[in-house]
């Protein structure tokens, strides 16, 4: 079974695929080898080929199918194995050692960092990209989380579109889609822009137990006041493109992917930003402290920030790269959705998951219940 980056998200340290390991002819040993530690479907047999074949350096991928595996690999060797790791951004915090210093090494002066969006490198770093005042970890590619639309039932323009439409469309009652347990962002993301719901953004469900349940419990108050308008919940991507083809949602809050490939197959359907922000996630890349291999990670970090590559990356899995011009190497369609959904200004708006506190999943879980139990 192939494992794709959304359902990697799902599993846990011990459901886990076995490492794939992707070694280099040996006619390249000659100039080094980098040991990089990478989601599964990351670095493709194109992209590996090249990067060899452009550096004449030898390429050992060993792969992993969850954030918790990544850090217990990196942990069991003391971060000595390995050069280069892709961990999500809000995971930083987990690669610490028993001394509070991170197993990442500051980003290395000859990395070109300013390949990668500014919007990204200045937003990674209250993400958990930065340690003791230093870049530790580059952006490499994102996913969002927004809004998909059936235009011919519900003609909203992309600057008027908000989380709020979900629950106040007429057009929408028993016809909006959701996950439960992201909605409860998207519409508090609404209650506060509104002033209904004042949370910083959202940000204050992060803060302390009492702010949480204080937005948690208001926003779910909102939604169950507005539960006339629900369609069909959904939690994978199969579910979601089944409540608009099957279920007759004319409206919902999903994955960047369920918008943009029912739009391939019907232009009525369209994946937008709300106004309010769109619901982001980061993938980042490291060079470990302890790298064995230091000039080649480097060459190898310089190589995926490259515009072409960033588009082979995405031609391959299906996500955006943080490398500045990278759609533009993409497939003609990949490049025409991009373009039409990542404005500059929406690219300056985004909504970052942070990094879980203690009580942020046990609390969010209680009304997660009330919404699905209503």
């Amino acid at each position: 079974m192939k494992i794709t980056r959304r359902s990697a998200m799902k599993m846990t340290a011990t459901a886990v695929a076995a490492p794939v390991v992707l070694r280099a002819h040996d006619a390249l040993a000659q100039s080094g080898t980098v040991k990089v530690l990478v989601w599964q479907e990351y670095i493709t047999p194109d992209i590996a080929e090249k990067f060899e074949a452009d550096t004449g350096i030898a390429l050992e991928i060993t792969t992993f199918g969850s954030n918790d595996e990544a850090q217990s690999i990196v942990r069991a060797s003391n971060g000595g194995d390995f050069d280069v790791v892709f961990p999500t951004i809000d995971t930083a915090v987990n690669y610490l050692d028993e001394n509070g210093e991170s197993y990442f090494a500051p980003v290395p002066a000859d990395v070109n960092v300013d390949a990668i969006y500014p919007t990204f490198m200045r937003d990674s770093v209250a993400l958990g990209a930065s340690h003791n005042g230093k870049q530790i970890l580059l952006p490499h590619d994102w996913g969002t989380e927004g809004i998909t639309l059936n235009r011919a039932a519900l003609p909203i323009s992309d600057a008027d579109l908000s989380y709020g439409d979900l629950f106040l469309q007429e057009a929408a009652k028993g016809a909006a889609a959701f996950r439960q347990k992201s909605v409860i962002v998207g519409a508090g993301l609404y209650l506060d822009a509104t002033g209904e719901v004042p949370s910083n953004r959202m940000l204050d469900v992060y803060k302390s137990e009492e702010d949480a349940h204080r937005v948690w419990k208001a926003v779910t108050e909102w939604i169950l006041s507005n539960k006339e308008n629900f369609g069909a919940f959904w939690n994978n991507a199969t579910e979601a493109t089944a409540a608009f083809k099957d279920a007759g949602c004319v409206i919902g809050q999903t994955w960047d992917t369920t918008g943009l490939l029912l739009n391939r197959e019907n232009p009525d359907y369209v994946y937008r930003a709300p106004k309010e922000g769109i619901i982001t996630w980061m993938d980042t890349m490291g060079m470990l402290r302890n790298a064995p291999n230091p000039e080649q990670a480097v060459a190898f970090m310089n190589f995926m920030l490259q515009p072409e590559v960033g588009g082979m990356f995405a031609n391959n899995t299906g996500y955006n790269s943080a490398v500045i011009g990278a759609a533009d190497y993409a497939s003609e369609e990949f490049k025409r959705q991009f373009n039409e959904v990542y404005t500059d200004e929406v690219l300056g708006n985004m909504w970052w998951w942070q990094a879980s506190t203690p009580f942020f999943d046990p609390i969010r879980n209680e009304y997660v219940e009330i919404i699905t139990n209503a």
